[in-house]
């Protein structure tokens, strides 16, 4: 399948960016790809307001405000609410875009677990969000409502059991958790406690074996993950069976240089967020290219190291624009679907 790109990106304004006009990108067969917000504080987030607010702001100062730092991973879960991990803050930030709350989850009470570096983050069937720490080695469960339950990869002496954990995937049916150790250039298989049950793949550039895993996305049956320095994406079984890869070495529209995150629209695409592009690429199942959007820039639809993605159930397409601090949302129209979602 062809698809034309058209150019797609104006300059930002800082005075009005709610007037800045993006078009859309208009794609083969009647798809379009659509840019709808941006947001980088909780003030982006949390509506007008009231009078009374205005009131207590004005007698007792105005609240703090919550920023991004340096944004890594995202997640949204089922009530819409972009669960965003934050190195560069310790931390993970709650976007509730539909109900304009905001919340900032931390670990770091003394004589405790603390969390020290969150990478990525997965969430289960009942709004359970689960972050990689890559400098304790562990995992950190929290509540729908932000409230610490446990951790996995705990040992008793009190340091993790993996070396680097990154990517995490979680299979609440089967009740199984996916990380992948970034070091160890492997994908553990663990139960909901954090008892390893099997490993995937082993160190290496063959098929099904991996240098550098980071992000992984579970679709279906399958376990769609980036293998960042042998710069493609490799798809397994849940069995940990080889099933295909995607993408090789190169700076050209549709080859790999620095990998990143993926995920996966409701037609079964695959995006990948590459980070020296500053891109984010499209293939299909089959690993064709089929385009592209992004490009250096602090505009809409540009991105400076972008470092996540995560398609929600409407194929809404967030975008961690790390070094530009900030998400961008974007929302992918496939066959047959127009403005609203309807056909």
């Amino acid at each position: 399948m062809s698809i034309l790109v058209p150019l797609t990106c104006l300059a930002a304004t800082k005075e009005k960016p709610a007037e800045v006009s993006v078009p859309a990108i208009e794609i083969e067969g009647g798809r379009r790809l659509t840019f709808e917000r941006m947001f980088t504080t909780d003030r982006d987030v949390l509506g007008k307001k009231g009078f009374w607010t205005k009131v207590v702001d004005f007698v007792a100062g105005e609240p703090d405000e919550h920023f991004l730092v340096r944004p890594y991973s995202i997640a949204v879960d089922s009530r819409g609410r972009a669960i965003v991990t934050d190195p560069g803050a310790n931390g993970v930030h709650i976007f509730d875009l539909a109900q304009h709350k905001y919340k900032f989850v931390e670990r770091n009470e003394k004589g405790k677990e603390s969390m020290l570096q969150p990478q990525c983050v997965a969430v289960d069937a009942h709004d359970n969000f689960y972050v990689t720490d890559s400098e304790t080695g562990k995992v950190f469960v929290f509540n729908a409502d932000g409230k610490y339950q446990r951790s996995i990869g705990a040992l008793k002496g009190g340091e993790g059991f993996f070396k680097r954990p990154t990517g995490i995937a979680i299979d609440s049916a089967a009740q199984r958790v996916y990380i992948t150790d970034t070091l160890r250039d492997k994908i553990y298989v663990t139960d909901m406690q954090g008892q390893v049950l099997a490993t995937i793949g082993k160190p290496g550039s063959e098929p099904g074996e991996l240098h550098y895993p980071t992000e992984l996305r579970i679709v279906g049956d399958e376990l769609v993950v980036v293998d960042a320095m042998n710069f493609r994406i490799q798809i397994f079984g849940k069995d940990g069976s080889y099933r295909g890869s995607i993408g090789e070495i190169g700076d050209t529209p549709g080859a790999m240089f620095r990998p990143k995150g993926v995920s996966v629209d409701s037609e079964n695409h695959i995006y990948v967020v590459e980070g020296a592009s500053a891109r984010v690429q499209i293939y299909d199942r089959e690993g064709h290219w089929l385009y592209w959007f992004g490009g250096k820039g602090t505009g809409p639809e540009e991105f400076q190291l972008p470092s996540g993605i995560f398609i929600d159930h409407e194929d809404r397409i967030f975008v961690v624009d790390s070094f530009n601090r900030r998400i961008q949302v974007l929302h992918y129209y496939g066959v047959g679907k127009r403005a609203g979602g309807q056909p």
